[in-house]
């Protein structure tokens, strides 16, 4: 598994070779600058200190004020803990200042989050904070490719949906064979693997439900504050 820093998708030719419209691209640094806003701005607010940050993340100082200097390309992981600390989506910290009430994005404008050793990837699709906290993924893995995800926020809920060949998740030890078509519904505040066991690409669809709350790593594991 390769915990990715973030990464621009460019392509827009399409599967029969023509091109479809370019759609705006933002730079990596741009990315990185909106990250960089959101995590002082979300700090500020809340009259935290680096170190209570650090504390509540489980990431070091050193690498929080990297990413609050927009001078680091933090790994979906670090995001994942920044974000968790503070309540929010990982989208939320991706996202730009400025709020729509209808936003229609492009497949090649979503961050790629992680990208496997054999050429597999996944990219966040979008993310809402408000009511709930919900995140839609594309993954895709390429033959016996596999992806070991952290445990999430208490009460957090996954939803998997293949679109091609087939993909077994473990959930506490225990394998689900998922087939193009059939859905997989689990709690992911425990171990959970991703693995596809063929010798051809798989394709799937991912809703992450997250409960509300804040959540402070220094009070024992996977614990939410309400």
């Amino acid at each position: 598994m390769t915990d990715t820093t973030i990464e621009r998708a460019r392509s827009t030719e399409r599967g029969d070779g023509s091109h479809a419209p370019r759609p705006r691209h933002l730079p990596l640094e741009e990315i990185n600058a909106a990250v960089a806003l959101h995590v002082r701005a979300l700090r500020a607010g809340r009259g935290w200190s680096l170190d209570e940050l650090s504390g509540r993340s489980g990431v070091s100082k050193g690498m929080l004020v990297q990413i609050e200097g927009s001078r680091t390309n933090p790994s979906v992981g670090t995001l994942a803990r920044i974000a968790d600390a503070f309540g929010v989506t990982v989208a939320r910290l991706l996202q730009p200042a400025a709020d729509r009430t209808v936003h229609l994005s492009e497949m090649d404008d979503a961050p790629v989050l992680w990208r496997g050793g054999r050429g597999g990837t996944g990219r966040l699709l979008r993310g809402l904070n408000d009511p709930d906290f919900v995140e839609l993924w594309d993954w895709r893995f390429a033959p016996q490719e596999r992806y070991e995800a952290e445990e999430l926020l208490p009460g957090t809920r996954c939803m998997v949906h293949v679109l091609v060949g087939q993909i077994v998740v473990t959930v506490d030890g225990v394998d689900h064979l998922v087939h193009v078509g059939q859905t997989l519904d689990f709690r992911a505040d425990r171990a959970h693997t991703y693995r596809n066991g063929l010798d051809s690409p798989a394709r799937l669809v991912m809703i992450v439900a997250m409960p509300p709350g804040d959540f402070d790593r220094r009070h024992g594991p996977l614990i939410a504050q309400r």
